[in-house]
């Protein structure tokens, strides 16, 4: 028996008293009682038993019924202490394990975080949100001397730690890259390299990366098996898809990426995203793609960040409020 003095003779009064006057007064004692028996980890058989106990001792001639059914809720509330008690375990154990998982998830963000350079006749605009805790997104601005920007967009294929874990790998290897001379196609099979030696084969990642020369106001890039992008034509006021074939890093080291480019005209826009974008679903039906291109085109006479912005406020209200995939939208503007 615990440390808790389980008074039987109080316990019996109390009892007694109930059974006699049903007066809510010695409910309520019986409620502290039971307040008092939880703080001091009190078994609900060593409840129970007091209360076989006290029953005998009110009624010595019980009828053989009720006590073998006493007997019978004894052993069930010794079944559903030993279970409760393996409840809160699990319970603690997964409380400890969710608040870990928040300090990964904040310190994700702190080493993922990219700024957003401020370049003279370019409008950018960027947003990522995770679906959960961890975002298994991510982006990145490389701006050189020579004025040039590179975009790097990426999604592992798999979530929480293992693809925050990858995406910090990815990070790092890229800020070890030189910032001059490193073209998309070099980048990526840079990057393939590091992942097929350093990922478990059953994690793939999708990478897209761009490199805007505003010398040759050109845009370079290069694909690994990533969501297509968009191109906005303005003088022709139409969208076009970004096409660029490669295979998802990490598959085999040997891999090679082809670049492409893309000359961007005054208003012109390049629209890179993650699949959590161009597969949003409403209800049970995934939207297609023409249907981002509408929302874009309805906030384009806005800057670039409030188009992003928009965007996603209007596909997060689509989904209920509920992300089912982490949603990554860049959207770079050249200016008049």
């Amino acid at each position: 028996m615990s440390t808790l003095n389980l008074d039987l003779g109080n316990y019996r009064d109390l009892l007694k008293q109930y059974i006699r006057t049903q007066d809510e007064t010695a409910l309520y004692q019986a409620e502290q009682f039971s307040k008092l028996s939880m703080q001091h980890n009190i078994s609900p058989e060593e409840i129970i038993n007091v209360h076989i106990q006290a029953l005998q001792d009110i009624y010595p001639d019980l009828p053989e019924g009720i006590q073998s059914s006493m007997n019978f809720l004894l052993e069930a509330m010794i079944s559903y202490g030993l279970a409760y008690q393996e409840f809160q375990s699990l319970r603690e154990k997964q409380l400890e394990l969710k608040s870990e998982i928040s300090v990964a998830a904040s310190m994700q963000q702190t080493l993922l975080t990219t700024v957003k350079p401020q370049i003279e006749g370019l409008d950018i605009g960027a947003i990522s949100v995770p679906a959960n805790q961890m975002n298994g997104d991510y982006y990145h601005f490389v701006h050189n001397d020579r004025g040039s920007l590179g975009i790097a967009i990426a999604d592992v294929i798999g979530k929480g730690i293992p693809a925050a874990l990858a995406m910090s790998m990815i990070k790092y290897s890229m800020d070890s890259f030189p910032e001059n001379g490193m073209n998309p196609s070099s980048i990526l099979q840079s990057l393939n390299r590091v992942v097929e030696r350093n990922v478990d084969p059953s994690m793939f990642i999708t990478m897209f990366y761009g490199l805007f020369d505003p010398d040759l106001d050109t845009f370079f890039y290069s694909s690994a098996g990533h969501e297509p992008g968009f191109y906005y034509n303005a003088e022709e006021d139409k969208f076009e898809e970004i096409e660029a074939k490669g295979i998802v890093l990490g598959v085999t080291k040997d891999t090679t990426y082809r670049q492409y480019e893309k000359k961007i005209n005054p208003n012109d826009m390049v629209i890179l995203l993650t699949d959590g974008v161009t597969e949003c679903r409403q209800g049970d039906r995934f939207i297609e793609p023409e249907e981002v291109l509408d929302v874009i085109k309805q906030y384009m006479h806005l800057p670039a960040q409030k188009i992003v912005e928009q965007v996603y406020k209007h596909f997060e209200r689509l989904q209920d409020f509920h992300l089912r995939d982490d949603f990554t939208l860049i959207i770079l503007r050249k200016e008049v």
